[in-house]
């Protein structure tokens, strides 16, 4: 990979020494069960990134497999708040720096609270966005908590 293609998720990962694997795809894809079988990992190792915004005002992170819904519930619950819903899409970009289908729970403007769904756990890698359509990392569920200081959370209806 030629350094002029990092994100900066990538160049956190670099700064902090974490192992990571990239993987591309069209980025003309914008189904996650379609972007896990184009980079050949079971859809149970790939999360999508979903922002959220509570009453509060407060944005939350929360990062689930591709194949399954975030629980508006269960997430309000561990963000710790009464009710939170999913952001505008076109709040996505000002607030986090990326565009839908390419947003990263690494490196965003600002790093805010995350969750990650406690399937994560089960692996020892799974496929996030690397911060751009068509880009995925495969990094270590434990890592990428420890670069968003996040937690894992029952996340799913599944």
């Amino acid at each position: 990979m030629k350094k002029e293609e990092k994100t900066n998720a990538l160049r956190l990962l670099d700064a902090q020494g974490i192992h990571y694997e990239t993987h591309t795809y069209d980025p003309d894809t914008t189904d996650g069960e379609s972007v896990a079988k184009l980079v050949g990992v079971e859809p149970d190792r790939v999360f999508k990134t979903l922002v959220t915004v509570a009453p509060s005002r407060k944005n939350y992170v929360f990062v689930v497999p591709v194949n399954c819904t975030l629980n508006l519930k269960k997430a309000a619950s561990a963000a710790g708040e009464k009710s939170i819903s999913m952001l505008l899409q076109k709040d996505l970009l000002p607030l986090t720096g990326y565009v839908h289908g390419g947003c990263s729970p690494l490196g965003m403007k600002k790093l805010f609270p995350t969750f990650l769904n406690e399937t994560a756990q089960l692996f020892d890698a799974i496929c996030v966005s690397a911060g751009r359509r068509g880009y995925q990392v495969e990094i270590s569920p434990d890592a990428l908590l420890e670069m968003t200081g996040g937690q894992y959370a029952d996340l799913t209806n599944e």
